[in-house]
């Protein structure tokens, strides 16, 4: 499993990639699906995509501590509600939403993956991979709650 810890911090660099470089247009997309996305700034995706990848690398860090599994469980959690939402965002808006592919073929399905791979290996019971699942797939119902607070950046974004 020494190469599981780092396919978290790949799958959010493509992501990143499908989001701002090829094809790239998240930050129109989105400002076109949202009314509120004023607060969506260049130097709030940055912060916000910078905080993912340096979570991502930290667990590749942290690859035979428990910690690190449980950690991996919480971020991979983050990812896929990320990837599930691209999934109803490019639904709802009738608009491919850029993230969604990689959100969809790599988010999802990794995180599947991973929960049965730690949990099986033992690394991480199932006590702990619970709670990291409720609380990384709650990410964005607390980043909702960020977007109706009508706070200025930075803060949690839904992507």
């Amino acid at each position: 499993m020494d190469w599981l810890p780092w396919l978290p911090l790949t799958a959010a660099g493509l992501h990143i990639i499908e989001e701002f470089v090829f094809p790239g247009g998240f930050t129109a997309w989105y400002r076109s699906y949202r009314r509120d996305a004023r607060r969506i700034t260049p130097r709030f995706l940055v912060i916000v995509n910078a905080g993912l990848l340096l979570a991502c690398l930290n667990i590749g860090l942290l690859q035979r501590q428990r910690a690190g599994g449980v950690y991996w469980l919480l971020i991979s959690a983050v990812q896929a509600t990320n990837g599930i939402w691209h999934a109803w965002a490019t639904y709802y808006s009738r608009q491919y939403s850029p993230g969604v592919i990689t959100g969809v073929l790599l988010y999802v399905p990794l995180a599947l993956y991973g929960y049965v791979a730690w949990v099986h290996a033992g690394v991480v019971p199932l006590r702990l991979a619970v709670p990291a699942y409720a609380v990384g797939g709650a990410y964005h119902l607390w980043s909702a709650a960020y977007h109706r607070s009508g706070k200025a950046e930075p803060g949690i974004v839904t992507d």
